[in-house]
């Protein structure tokens, strides 16, 4: 089989499942509002299930919930008869997705459902089923036909009602006004996570790990500090550490190139910059970020309210924490 016409095949599968979501679009109607009522209302979990495919779709529906501010969990309906379904509980809303809607498993437990008087809402692909018409609400996720040319392997139908997911749990955090700032702390691995909830003082170097000298000591001095501390710069500081400037391995550069400095003469308080960039403890690492961003800088001093020094960190800091 060539090349283009493994390209036809795989444009024609697209071209199919993309329909089958456009398909949805009419019926988000009533029933699909009365649905995101329910989950709105619930005081317990949204526990979904389902079997097969069905089931690796509504794994992924449960976490997304449950990463959008509606706690979700997903349960096996081969298993809930064992005895997983006494995770269900009276306060619960259960979701079930079957695209015949006559899948035993869920058929099953489907008495045990009622019977907790929870509400039931089913995604499935035939609203004439036994599921759906046991549901309170059902919302047809029927597909017109599968992407597999056989029409047997799950799939315009299991992206239908992967779609159909996401279509809820967004709708419900919008209602819920959920913010980026929940997001990330449901996400505090990811890098959005670390952006938004990572302080300046989770990551600088404090107390002697802190590069610093005062304004009297020589070029030299000042040199061997900002190497034992290896930050790439060293703050000059007064005698009750307040920040009277900055001295990096930049500004050694440009020092040795444009003036004539004796190394062990020249106090470091004549050739430091002055003052330099601070920022305080409680700030956003990302936000320190765009400062050193702005100001084209590679490292910032962490001071107080009052002035004095207290911390310091490098991009490289930032780097490792997974900021940038």
């Amino acid at each position: 089989m060539n090349t283009e016409k493994l390209q036809r095949l795989g444009r024609a599968v697209l071209k199919v499942e993309a329909q089958a979501v456009s398909e949805l679009i009419p019926r988000i109607d009533e029933n699909f509002a009365r649905a995101c009522q329910y989950m709105l209302d619930c005081r317990g979990r949204i526990v979904v299930t389902g079997m097969g495919k069905s089931g690796h779709i509504g794994s992924k529906i449960a976490a997304t919930l449950a990463s959008t501010g509606s706690p979700s969990f997903f349960v096996h309906p081969g298993e809930a008869s064992h005895g997983d379904l006494g995770m269900l509980t009276a306060q619960d809303v259960v979701i079930a997705l079957s695209n015949s809607g006559e899948t035993d498993e869920l058929l099953t437990i489907l008495p045990l459902i009622k019977r907790l008087n929870v509400p039931l809402i089913t995604l499935t692909g035939n609203p004439c089923s036994r599921l759906a018409q046991a549901a309170d609400i059902n919302i047809d996720v029927s597909v017109s036909q599968e992407a597999c040319p056989l029409g047997l392997a799950p799939t315009s139908s299991t992206t239908a009602a992967l779609a159909m997911g996401d279509a809820l749990a967004v709708s419900l955090l919008e209602a819920r006004g959920f913010t980026a700032d929940d997001f990330a702390r449901t996400h505090p691995g990811g890098r959005l996570g670390r952006r938004l909830l990572l302080l300046i003082s989770d990551i600088m170097h404090a107390g002697a790990d802190i590069p610093s000298v005062q304004r009297t000591v020589p070029l030299s001095d000042a040199l061997v500090e900002m190497s034992n501390k290896r930050l790439g710069f060293v703050a000059i500081v007064d005698k009750n550490d307040k920040i009277e400037g900055i001295f990096t391995d930049g500004d050694l550069r440009r020092v040795l190139e444009h003036r004539q400095v004796d190394v062990h003469t020249t106090p470091i308080g004549e050739i430091m910059t002055p003052n330099g960039k601070t920022v305080q403890p409680d700030i956003l690492a990302a936000e320190a970020l765009q400062v050193m961003e702005t100001n084209k800088i590679n490292a910032l001093l962490v001071a107080d309210n009052s002035g004095k020094l207290i911390g310091a960190f490098n991009m490289h800091d930032l780097l490792r924490a997974g900021v940038v």
